[in-house]
């Protein structure tokens, strides 16, 4: 064996070597204690690092579904409104599409009336060249000939006045002289 140094035993202090045992015993001791000592102040406290971080991320999973959930309404309300947004467009081009119709329908129904007071004006018409027509037809053997018509001599027309000058009235001396 080696024999530590004289000063060493003198002073009472053995190398850290010389007694593991004791060494490793007040060492697991104190690793108890402060361990023991973490354990009553968790259980004095309530708390725990475990249950901190717990609750901290329920916080958080709560605040995000909270946002979450605001958004959802937020986009749901503007779903909303855009749709009855498009609802109130859509009654209004259905309300011009009945006015359209309705404006479209007194139209053909002037169109039609329009057509068959044409069409009696063409009968009307019709009948009055049937009724002229037979008229002279009826009048043709009652008149005389061309050729008598031309032979007899044509009335002199009258003959015009002859023009006379106007004077005018300043000069025929109306109104007062100048003297």
């Amino acid at each position: 064996m080696i024999d530590l140094h004289p000063d060493a035993r003198a002073n009472g202090l053995a190398p850290a070597g010389a007694q593991p045992i004791a060494l490793a015993a007040v060492a697991l001791g104190i690793v108890v204690a402060g361990a023991a000592s973490i354990v009553l102040w968790r259980a004095y406290t309530g708390q725990s690092p475990e249950q901190d971080r717990s609750a901290m991320a329920a916080r958080q999973i709560e605040a995000r579904t909270i946002q979450v959930s605001e958004q959802l309404v937020e986009k749901t309300t503007a779903l909303g409104q855009s749709q009855q947004d498009s609802i109130d467009q859509l009654q209004v081009l259905q309300d011009q599409v009945q006015t359209v119709k309705h404006l479209l329908a007194e139209q053909q129904n002037d169109s039609k009336r329009l057509s068959d007071q044409v069409g009696s004006l063409t009968a009307a018409i019709e009948n009055l060249k049937q009724s002229f027509a037979s008229a002279q037809a009826a009048e043709t053997p009652s008149q005389p000939s061309v050729q008598q018509a031309a032979s007899r001599p044509k009335p002199h027309t009258a003959r015009a006045a002859p023009r006379t000058r106007t004077v005018p009235r300043t000069a025929q001396g109306h109104g007062k002289s100048k003297s």
